[in-house]
């Protein structure tokens, strides 16, 4: 009784109410053999068109003269030569907005990573100053803390100099 009823729970035929119970019935297609293999199709080739051609014959265009079938020949030429140059058009404006893209994609990179030095150099410069803080002796007036921060000072201010003009030597 019981494999009735599950065969005829099988041959219900299932309606699909929206793109979730679709990917779930192709999923369970697909899950119920798992020995079999899945084909994946290749994705889409590139669009490429063929050359122009280097020389065409008897072509009278929509002139005096042409026959009846050669206006037929001339469109026929002259639509493929305007989807030629629309590829080329489309292509061409691909290409300029792919390497507008990646252009501002590295300006950002440069300009995150000028950000991030210069976050870099004050957390360095803080973590520098409360480790000198640290060191300071804690017993003393505040003439000699004073006289201390000031030799600092002055070391901070003659390496600055010394910095400056190395950088005007190398120019």
């Amino acid at each position: 009784m019981s494999d009735k009823k599950e065969s005829n729970e099988e041959k219900k035929p299932i309606v699909i109410k929206n793109a979730t119970d679709l990917q779930r019935l192709k999923l369970e297609k697909l899950m119920k053999n798992p020995d079999k293999p899945v084909v994946i199709p290749d994705p889409p080739r590139q669009k490429t068109l063929a050359p122009p051609p280097d020389f065409v014959r008897n072509v009278m265009g929509s002139s005096a003269g042409a026959g009846s079938g050669e206006f037929h020949v001339y469109r026929h030429l002259r639509r493929k030569e305007y989807a030629r140059q629309k590829f080329i058009q489309e292509k061409s404006e691909k290409e300029k907005l792919d390497d507008e893209y990646h252009r501002k994609i590295e300006e950002n990179r440069k300009a995150a990573e000028e950000k991030t030095a210069k976050k870099r150099a004050k957390r360095l410069k803080k973590k520098q100053k409360a480790k000198s803080k640290m060191k300071k002796p804690k017993t003393g007036t505040e003439q000699s803390s004073q006289s201390e921060s000031d030799k600092n000072s002055d070391e901070s201010e003659s390496e600055n100099n010394e910095n400056k003009s190395s950088d005007n030597d190398k120019c």
